[in-house]
């Protein structure tokens, strides 16, 4: 694994991710706080000053090291609206394992954004930072999520029962292993 103290930003067709800023917060916020999108991601605060106060704290890190999350907020090349965030973490307890994580806006679901920005997140955890191994987890019951996972490669590999708060939730752990190389 290598970090990459040196990213920019990444493109596709549609789409840039760039480092999420401070200036970000609300908007964030804004959508990883409607229940329908909050009930299925890990942030258990998302108030504007928290989630700017979690930006300022990946800022700090270069992505590929190790220490915490860094996060990626997702615009469109058309209009540079913000539609969603991806993020990835490396595994301190497992070499060459990488975990990606993504959340997308409501009014930005269904249109093949989160593929399209989780596939270049994926390309780059392997090209870049020398991942061997690309995971995400997702609750059980939000099939877009377990769908977008298997769009871009990575399957599931485990279902299991998780617990927070004392509650129950189902959850699935998904997995691609980096391509063997072709030499």
């Amino acid at each position: 694994m290598r970090a990459d103290p040196a990213f920019d930003e990444l493109r596709t067709p549609r789409l840039r991710l760039r480092r999420s800023e401070p200036r970000d917060a609300e908007q964030i916020s804004a959508y990883r706080s409607d229940p329908d999108v909050h009930e299925h991601q890990g942030w258990d605060r998302t108030d504007p000053d928290h989630v700017r106060h979690e930006i300022e704290e990946m800022l700090e890190r270069a992505p590929g090291s190790t220490g915490g999350w860094v996060q990626f907020t997702v615009e469109t090349l058309e209009d540079g609206a913000l539609v969603g965030d991806v993020g990835l973490r490396v595994a301190e307890d497992e070499p060459g394992v990488v975990m990606v994580g993504y959340t997308m806006a409501p009014r930005a679901q269904g249109k093949g954004y989160a593929t399209e920005a989780v596939s270049a997140l994926v390309d780059y955890a392997f090209q870049t930072l020398g991942a061997r191994i690309v995971r995400a987890y997702a609750d059980a019951a939000n099939a877009p999520s377990v769908r977008v996972g298997e769009k871009v490669g990575l399957v599931v590999v485990e279902r299991f029962d998780g617990h927070h708060d004392g509650e129950t939730w189902h959850g699935v752990r998904m997995e691609r292993r980096r391509p063997p190389d072709p030499r």
